[in-house]
């Protein structure tokens, strides 16, 4: 179909299909599996997924390949729509699925943090997204890419980088390398931890990166918080803390909260 990419949706067709089994091998696919598609465009993924599965859910944004997908794939139930505006909780699942795309890398930040949001009803995801993001995914403690996906993803998730890809794959070539990843929420959270103010308080340490811990809290939504008592040395840098450091700090401002709301 004479269908060209939308650069205002960050699309980039994928021309490989060599990368699309490198993504679907990870989810272990079986006949019934509930399998979420993001923007499955021309139907290059869907295709070889639909191989595996008996039948497939897949979000649209894109109305001009709609018809065709309808009339190509009658096993997919398409929805028409923005992924970022539709409520996983409400598309009728039994059971968590499993979520794959190749997903616009402009919306790459704003889609993992939806994940995180419906996270209860998703069991796993495999994307292509840019090679600098999916670094910093998986970042080690005091390196540049250490930082807010890293610690928030670690608590929720465990997260891989499949393998690096090349701009080769996609038509247009885009003008960066990406990754495939593979993200699974079958991490143990912690009954004491407020989950959003947990993400708060990771994205509040790292606001002004280059600071301590100390003034960049001062800086934040916390800056009207008592620090005087917290177990922590925040003359250091938010990128010398790991995820049981930001766990603590957590469980200090949920008493802090408590406290002001007492007083």
């Amino acid at each position: 179909m004479g269908i060209k990419p939308l650069k205002k949706f960050g699309q980039n067709y994928l021309i490989d299909k060599n990368i699309v089994n490198k993504m679907i091998l990870p989810l272990e696919l079986k006949p019934n599996d509930a399998v979420l598609e993001i923007g499955p465009g021309k139907g290059f993924i869907t295709e070889i997924l639909l191989e595996n599965l008996d039948k497939l859910t897949a979000v649209e944004i894109d109305t001009r390949v709609i018809k065709e997908l309808i009339e190509k794939y009658p096993n997919v139930d398409l929805i028409q729509g923005d992924f970022l505006n539709i409520r996983i909780s409400e598309l009728g699942f039994t059971e968590k699925i499993k979520i794959i795309g190749n997903i616009p890398f402009n919306l790459t930040g704003s889609i993992l943090f939806k994940l995180l949001e419906e996270k209860d009803f998703v069991n796993e995801a495999v994307f292509i997204i840019p090679l600098d993001i999916a670094k910093r995914l998986v970042a080690v403690k005091q390196t540049k890419e250490y930082g807010i996906l890293t610690i928030i993803f670690s608590y929720f998730s465990c997260v891989k980088i499949i393998t690096k890809v090349s701009p080769n794959v996609f038509f247009p070539k885009p003008n960066m390398e990406s990754a495939i990843i593979h993200i699974k929420f079958n991490k143990l959270e912690k009954e004491n931890i407020d989950n959003k103010l947990f993400i708060k308080t990771v994205k509040a340490a790292f606001g002004n990166r280059r600071k301590t811990l100390n003034n960049s809290l001062r800086n934040s939504i916390f800056k009207d918080y008592d620090f005087s008592k917290v177990n922590l040395d925040l003359s250091k840098r938010a990128e010398e803390f790991d995820l049981n450091d930001f766990l603590e700090l957590t469980e200090y401002l949920q008493n802090q909260v408590c406290k002001k709301k007492t007083n």
